[in-house]
C-alpha cells in the first residue's frame, strides 16, 4: 500500500514530529510505503500531485484542524489524535490498509472520489472533542504571536527599564543613537503583536470549524471583542459563533449565479456583518462585565489565598489529565489572560507547570524503579519525558489507567505542590501553551523550574512508595497463604 499521513499538534513542536516518526516506523515494519506531511511550527512540505494520485489511503493524526483538507476528499481516511499515532501507530496503519481495501475502486483502479466534506475537526467521539480541537487550533496560532510579542516586550524592558511603557510613540520621536528609542521600538512592536492575540484566536477557531470563509468573520469578531473589552472570553465566543454561522451557511443551496462568489464574497460579507453586530450590540458588553468581574476577583487574591488557588488548580490539572476537570482549570487560566492582571499571569504559569508535572513524574518513576512497571509502561515513560516538557498532561494517562488508585493521588499531590510553589515564587506566564519552549516568556523562570522539579519529585516518590508497598503486600499475602494439598494419585 502507498499511504499518506498528516500530523499536527497545538504547539507544532513535539507531538507533530513524534507522531510522524512513529507512523513511518510502523509502516516500514508492516511493509507499506508512507509519506508524512508534518504541519508543525517549522512549516510543512505539501504532498505532490503524484503522491496524492497514487495514494491508497490517508491517516490524519492531529489535535488541531488539518490545513487544506479538501485535497484528501478522494481518499479513504483514518482520523485520530497525535497521541494515538505515537502510542498506536501500527493500529492506525492497519486501519488505513483496511479502509483502502474496503474502498470502492474506479475505472482507473484508484479509490472512487468521495463527496467533499466541510473541514471540521474530528479528533474523537462526541461534541466535546470537536470543540476542544477547534479551541486548540486557535491556541496553536496564538502561540507564535505570544512568543514574538512577549520576547520583544521583554527586550524593551531590558534595554529601557519598566518606564519604557510610558515612552511616546516611535512615530513621533525616534533617535537612531538612543538606546531608549530602540527600547521603545521593541516594546511597542511587542505590544502590537499582543494586540493581535484575541483576533487571531477568534479567527482561527472559526477557521477550524468552517475553513477559509470563516476567517474574516472570526477576525473581525475578535477585534470587536477587543473594542468592547470582552478579552479572551469574547474571542472564544466570537470564534465559535463565526465558525458555526459559516458552517451552517455553507450548507445553503446557492443559485448558480452566486455559487462561484459564495466563499470569497457572500459568506465573509454576511458572516462579518452578523457576527460583528452580535458582538457589538448583544454580547460584547455582558462578556466585558464578566471579564471585569474576573479581573477584580483575581486582583483581590494575594498571599496565602493565591498559593491555595495554585494548589487547587494544580490538583485539578492532574485529576483527569486532559479530561473535563483539567480543561476547566485550563480554561479558567486562559480566560484570565484577557484581564492582563498580575494574578492572572501567575495563575497561567501555575496551571501550565502543574500540567507538565504528571508525565515528568511518571517518566522519572519508571526510569528510577523499572521493576515496578511493565515493559509497555517503561516505553510510555520514555515518551512521557517529551510529553511532559511540552505541556501534554495526557502523557500520564497510560499509567493512571493501569493503576489509578496509586497513580492519580500521587500526581495530584505533586501537581498541587507545583501549582502552589509557582504562585509562591511569583512566576508569571503570558502564553497559554508551549511548555518548556516558552520559558523565555516566563517571569522568574528559575522559581518556575524549581516548582516543576519539586512537584515531579513528590509525585515520583509517592508513586514508587505506593507501588512498592503494594508489591510487598502482594508478596506477604502469597507467602502466608496455605500451600495447596497434593492431588491424590490413583
Amino acid at each position: 500500500m502507498k499511504l499518506l499521513a498528516v500530523t499536527a499538534c497545538p504547539t507544532g513542536i513535539a507531538h507533530t514530529y513524534m507522531a510522524a516518526e512513529a507512523l513511518e516506523v510502523a509502516a516500514e515494519e508492516a511493509g507499506h510505503e508512507i509519506v508524512v506531511e508534518t504541519q508543525g511550527s517549522a512549516g510543512s512540505t505539501p504532498f505532490t500531485p503524484e503522491q496524492l494520485a497514487e495514494a491508497d489511503a490517508i491517516i490524519l493524526a492531529a489535535d488541531v484542524e488539518v490545513r487544506d483538507k479538501d485535497r484528501f476528499a478522494h481518499l479513504p481516511t483514518v482520523t485520530a489524535g497525535v497521541k494515538k499515532a505515537i502510542g498506536g501507530a501500527a493500529g492506525l496503519i492497519e486501519q488505513a490498509v483496511a479502509a483502502a481495501e474496503a474502498a470502492p475502486k474506479g475505472a482507473t483502479g484508484s479509490a472512487a472520489p468521495a463527496e467533499p466534506q466541510l473541514a471540521v475537526k474530528q479528533s474523537g467521539p462526541g461534541a466535546g472533542s470537536k470543540v476542544r480541537g477547534w479551541l486548540m487550533t486557535g491556541v496553536s496560532y496564538v502561540i507564535p504571536f505570544v512568543a514574538a510579542g512577549g520576547l520583544l516586550i521583554a527586550l524593551g524592558f531590558a534595554l529601557g527599564g519598566y518606564q519604557i511603557s510610558d515612552a511616546p510613540s516611535v512615530t513621533q520621536s525616534f533617535s537612531w543613537t538612543s538606546h531608549l528609542s530602540w527600547a521603545a521600538l521593541l516594546f511597542q512592536l511587542g505590544s502590537l503583536a499582543f494586540g493581535l492575540l484575541v483576533p487571531v484566536l477568534s479567527g482561527f477557531i472559526a477557521y477550524a470549524i468552517a475553513d477559509r470563509p470563516a476567517l474574516v468573520p472570526g477576525f473581525v469578531g475578535g477585534l470587536v471583542a477587543v473594542q468592547t473589552h470582552a478579552g479572551f472570553l469574547g474571542g472564544l465566543v466570537s470564534g465559535l459563533l463565526a465558525g458555526g454561522l459559516i458552517f451552517w451557511m455553507k450548507k445553503w443551496r446557492a443559485p448558480k449565479a452566486l455559487a462561484g462568489i459564495m466563499p470569497v464574497l457572500v459568506l465573509p460579507l454576511v458572516g462579518t456583518a452578523v457576527i460583528g453586530g452580535i458582538m457589538f450590540v448583544v454580547i460584547g458588553q455582558p462578556l466585558a462585565a464578566v471579564t471585569t468581574g474576573l479581573t477584580d476577583w483575581l486582583n483581590s487574591l494575594s498571599g496565602s489565598n493565591a498559593v491555595l488557588l495554585g494548589a487547587l488548580l494544580g490538583a485539578m490539572m492532574a485529576f483527569d489529565m486532559g479530561g473535563p476537570v483539567n480543561k476547566a482549570a485550563y480554561a479558567f487560566a486562559v480566560a484570565g489572560l484577557s484581564t492582563n492582571s498580575q494574578t492572572a499571569l501567575l495563575i497561567m504559569a501555575a496551571v501550565m507547570a502543574a500540567g507538565m508535572t504528571p508525565p515528568l513524574a511518571l517518566a522519572l518513576a519508571s526510569t528510577v524503579r523499572k521493576k515496578l512497571f511493565t515493559e509497555a509502561e517503561r516505553e510510555n515513560g520514555r515518551a512521557a519525558w517529551l510529553l511532559g516538557i511540552s505541556f501534554i498532561t495526557e502523557g500520564a494517562i497510560p499509567f493512571a489507567a493501569a493503576d489509578p488508585f496509586r497513580v492519580i493521588p500521587s500526581i495530584m499531590a505533586g501537581s498541587a505542590v507545583t501549582g502552589a510553589l509557582s504562585m509562591a515564587f511569583g512566576s508569571t506566564l503570558r502564553a497559554p501553551h508551549g511548555g518548556i519552549f516558552v520559558v523565555p516568556l516566563i517571569g522568574n523562570p528559575i522559581g518556575y523550574l524549581i516548582a516543576i522539579v519539586a512537584g515531579t519529585l513528590v509525585s515520583a516518590a509517592l508513586v514508587i512508595l505506593l507501588k512498592s508497598a503494594g508489591q510487598r503486600r502482594s508478596a506477604t499475602t502469597t507467602e502466608s497463604a496455605p500451600a495447596p494439598r497434593a492431588a491424590a494419585h490413583a
